[in-house]
């Protein structure tokens, strides 16, 4: 992150450290500590080596707005809802990232010719490896999605077997969520419906709510891509809320549409609706555009049989027995006389690297899961660190103007509308919302994309992975075609819906100030991601679908009361930032609550405490919340000697002013 990418997370330190500055200024009639005018300190702290080291220091001291912002953003009163405070800090990370860009564009001109040549022929060599990354990340995801199916697609077949559980729509709903996560792809468990439905296994109305949950289901893979930023925090903060907007969005559409589902069929009428007045006819195949450039390559690596997964949950006890690795690829179809049945002879094995592999299904999905994730990390890693270095100066300028900026007044609303187009035609051309949502998703971690953009575009996504599901249904046989139309218009239907629920009043925009949230909470908290992870997409669905299990008795006791409470605690929390007046005192705020019940703090202490006994205690107390446990760092072990103004900001060491060298150039610190 060009601005303080090199200091790490130290805004307050240098905020705080600003504004002591500013006030001593306005003190002394603009003159320095030690006589010098404040254009002469300004002259030669820009030769300094320590604002060559941190372009930290260079925004906030050239700065002559910046510092109020910033003021505004760390000492913002504590009314103010950090939904809004992460929505404005969005907007003054655009700004400060643009001024940054623009000093650097700045000093190209005193740069020498060879230092100028040098600078544009190292980014012209960086593009063809950005683009080798970004192919090598989305394979990663695909051998990524055979990984799941091999570990775990027996198990989602076999849960499809389970009518009466299907009929259940809460129990639909979590099998949806549960199956996708399991085989990391929404189409293959749409594909897996659709078949179900095609053969009379499961009615239309029961293949909804799973429809419903395969689509949050598959939002878990730029959740886990944004974990991969965790290293540093403000980039992290904005990855997972560009990511979890994403799950935000379904959740709640899901608790509106499904209700109304179960009591109007409003999905299953309008689809039918669709469908009758449609004339259908069997058409081509959905075009594979994406797959084209990467089968390739993850064909060499591992061909998988989806018919397999299909044919289990459809009832055929013969494919329990079977691998799900290909291992022909080629057969001929034999006529038997004496026989009904068809006969095929295998003529040509596969050429990847698992073909003739003895180990199981399991051991072998573990394999690539672990050889996946490895790669889908260091990709990332060094996609971000490129994206780094290239979104700077005139490109940064360009690609805000063109991702951020809204049409002029009065068509503002038309950009985000166009944002959803965007993201639509993008999902169609590589066929899937992962790769597109988790291609974002590092854009969204640097800052090049807001998150107020990034919603749209998520929604498109949404759209367009429909759309596909849309075409490959027409591409079903005469006599399977009407229920797979219907249920992937059933799909289509459910997030045009969603859009018109959560996008066109902003007032209704919730998914954004959901995601700031969980954004803020991971950025202070880190563990706070992977809890998330588990808690939205196993814990959660596997209680829910034990109490729709235990009866609608069971569930209804409890949850209705968990329900209600959540409910209170979100209206109390509205009202005491906008109306406190109409509260009780008592209820004006939670200090009658203990701790652990209004923060995450104290587990935070306990976490911290566990994972870091018998260790030292590094970065700066800003970084990491200290305990009394925690030995003190040392500038010996974790910190360079060479500037001790740095190494306070760096690693949170003492620093006193009297002990200030030339080598500094003046540099106060209060």
């Amino acid at each position: 992150m060009p601005v303080f990418c090199d200091v790490g997370v130290r805004h307050e330190a240098l905020v705080t450290w600003y504004i002591s500055q500013e006030n001593k200024s306005k003190s002394t009639e603009s003159i320095g500590h030690d006589g010098r005018t404040e254009q002469e300190e300004k002259n030669q702290l820009e030769t300094s080596p320590l604002t060559q080291k941190s372009n930290s220091i260079i925004v906030i001291l050239h700065s002559q707005v910046f510092p109020l912002y910033l003021d505004n953003l760390f000492y913002t009163p504590k009314t103010v809802s950090r939904g809004v405070r992460c929505s404005y800090y969005r907007r003054i990370f655009i700004k400060l990232y643009l001024f940054t860009a623009k000093a650097q564009h700045l000093t190209m001109e005193t740069l020498s010719k060879l230092q100028r040549m040098r600078m544009v022929a190292s980014t012209v060599c960086k593009i063809p490896l950005l683009l080798l990354l970004l192919y090598f990340f989305v394979c990663s995801l695909d051998i990524l999605s055979s990984a799941f199916q091999l570990a775990g697609g027996k198990v989602a077949g076999d849960i499809f077997q389970k009518n009466a559980i299907l009929s259940n729509p809460v129990a639909g709903l979590v099998v949806g969520i549960l199956v996708t996560v399991l085989v990391q792809s929404s189409s293959t468990s749409t594909s897996i419906i659709v078949s179900l439905v095609s053969s009379g296994l499961l009615d239309v109305p029961s293949a909804i709510p799973i429809i419903m949950g395969s689509n949050i289901g598959t939002s878990v893979t730029n959740t886990i891509v944004a974990l991969m930023q965790a290293g540093e925090r403000e980039e992290f903060e904005r990855a997972f809320a560009g990511a979890t907007v994403h799950d935000c969005f379904n959740w709640l559409s899901v608790l509106v549409l499904l209700p109304l589902e179960a009591v109007s069929g409003l999905l299953r009428r309008l689809s039918q609706a669709v469908v009758d007045t449609l004339q259908l006819s069997s058409g081509d195949e959905a075009p594979e555009l994406l797959k084209v450039i990467t089968e390739p390559l993850t064909k060499l690596i591992i061909q998988l049989d989806g018919s397999v997964i299909t044919a289990i949950a459809t009832g055929d006890q013969s494919a329990k027995n079977k691998s799900l690795v290909k291992q022909w690829c080629q057969t001929t179809t034999l006529k038997v006389i004496l026989s009904s049945s068809l006969c095929f002879k295998q003529t040509q094995k596969c050429m990847h690297l698992f073909v003739d592999c003895t180990l199981s299904d399991l051991a072998i999905g573990l394999i690539l899961l672990a050889c996946s994730l490895l790669v889908l990390c260091s990709c990332l890693i060094t996609l971000v660190k490129l994206l780094n270095s290239l979104l700077k100066g005139q490109v940064a300028n360009a690609i805000n103007n063109v991702v951020n900026t809204d049409f002029p007044y009065p068509f503002t609303w038309l950009a985000g509308y166009l944002a959803i187009l965007v993201g639509a035609g993008m999902t169609f051309l590589v066929q899937s919302s992962s790769v597109f949502t988790s291609a974002i998703t590092p854009l969204i971690g640097i800052g090049v994309i807001s998150i107020e953009r990034a919603y749209p575009l998520t929604l498109g996504s949404n759209l367009g992975t429909t759309t596909t599901a849309t075409l490959a249904a027409l591409a079903s046989p005469g006599d399977k075609l009407a229920a797979a139309t219907q249920v992937a218009l059933c799909h289509f239907f459910f997030n045009l819906l969603g859009i018109l629920l959560w996008y066109p009043i902003p007032a209704t925009r919730l998914p954004i100030r959901m995601a700031c949230a969980l954004g803020n909470h991971t950025a202070r908290y880190r563990w706070f991601a992977v809890l998330y992870l588990l808690l939205c997409f196993l814990l959660l669905p596997s209680l829910i679908f034990g109490l729709s299990m235990a009866g609608w008795k069971v569930m209804t006791g409890i949850g209705v009361p968990i329900i209600t409470v959540i409910i209170f605690v979100a209206t109390v929390n509205i009202l005491q930032v906008q109306r406190p007046d109409c509260l009780p005192p008592r209820l004006q705020n939670w200090d009658f609550l203990p701790g652990w019940m209004t923060s995450l703090q104290p587990l935070d202490d306990v976490i911290t405490r566990v994972t870091l006994s018998g260790c030292c205690e590094v970065g700066p107390p800003w970084v990491r919340p200290a305990h009394p446990t925690a030995a003190k760092p040392t500038p010996q072990t974790h910190c360079s000697d060479a500037e001790p103004f740095l190494n306070h900001l760096l690693c949170g060491t003492e620093y006193y002013p009297a002990e200030r060298s030339h080598s500094h150039h003046g540099i106060p610190f209060s």
